[in-house]
């Protein structure tokens, strides 16, 4: 497995392991409707692309397949972090978050999902606040998390 920097060719390929793991892995904290409202599997991958290029991205890559991918934008704010559905528990989303971590200095803030709490805690991440965010009409839980550095 290698962690590397993002290219624009990935993009596709980080859309679909979006989709497919917000199903899949999700599913066991938010409802149907809100897995399909966050996932719709409609993602602009032009945006998607420039953000991705905007922010220090790394996908890790496992025989030529991505399994997992994160990104930190300038300020240390971790804005995706998903581990392909039969990946997780290899420590994927720990070797990610360990070098997007590095590459920012100051504190790091999350908004973390239900499913991702629990690892973010172990990293020693703190909950701020609770909060619900809409996407498509459809208000979903999850939480503004903070590591101090």
């Amino acid at each position: 497995m290698e962690i590397r920097q993002y290219k624009p060719s990935d993009c596709k390929e980080m859309a679909d392991l979006f989709y497919n793991t917000v199903h899949t892995i999700n599913a066991k904290d938010y409802t149907k409707e809100q897995i399909d409202a966050w996932a719709t599997g409609q993602v602009d991958l032009e945006k998607w692309d420039q953000s991705f290029q905007e922010h220090y991205t790394v996908v890790a890559v496992d025989h030529e397949t991505i399994v997992g991918f994160g990104d930190i934008d300038k300020t240390g704010y971790l804005d995706r972090l998903y581990i392909h559905a039969n990946d997780q528990g290899k420590g994927i989303a720990t070797m990610i978050c360990d070098q997007l971590e590095q590459a920012v200095q100051g504190n790091i803030i999350t908004h973390a999902s239900i499913t991702a709490r629990p690892f973010f805690e172990k990293r020693g991440f703190k909950v701020i606040k609770e909060q619900k965010v809409e996407r498509h009409g459809v208000f979903l839980t999850n939480f503004v998390m903070e590591k101090e550095k």
